[in-house]
């Protein structure tokens, strides 16, 4: 097993190359209605999505799904739904639902199309081992609904 460092320049950079990292980043500090991530840097905004495998192992999915958690899932979801509506000038739009158990689904939509439905489970232990992975799930959600819409536009259209 290979693990990576991540120095600070790094983490920068990959932050300020991804679009999608971006588009959550607008969408955590649109959820933000105190100005607390208003002087913090794009990396410490989307600290949180990163959570180790070790740190993964300790949290519990026998309790309820924190409200914090709760936000994160639906900020990605958000980012996904807004960098698709960016590039196809869809209006597009993403629902969470999810039991204290921390099991549900993602969907996005647009017209009559669904164009993301993703299942989820164990949510309390939501994130991604890095700022790589993170930004490459995301990206390939985005691609995989732009798809969806480029195959079935009638549909998008509603």
């Amino acid at each position: 097993m290979t693990t990576t460092t991540n120095t600070p320049e790094t983490t920068t950079s990959i932050v300020k190359e991804s679009a999608f990292l971006k588009e959550l980043v607008l969408q955590v500090r649109a959820q933000d209605h105190y100005g607390v991530y208003r002087s913090w840097s794009d990396e410490l905004v989307l600290a949180n999505f990163v959570v180790s495998k070790e740190k993964k192992s300790k949290i519990s999915v026998e309790g309820d799904v924190d409200p914090a958690t709760q936000l994160r899932v639906l900020c990605f979801y958000r980012a996904i739904a807004s960098s698709i509506e960016k590039q196809t000038g869809k209006l597009c739009q993403a629902v969470i639902d999810l039991s204290h158990e921390g099991f549900g689904w993602a969907i996005i939509w647009t017209g009559r199309l669904m164009v993301v439905s993703r299942t989820l489970r164990d949510v309390q232990r939501f994130g991604y081992p890095s700022f790589e992975k993170l930004a490459a799930q995301g990206e390939r959600l985005v691609n995989s609904g732009i798809k969806n819409i480029e195959q079935y536009p009638k549909a998008a259209d509603g």
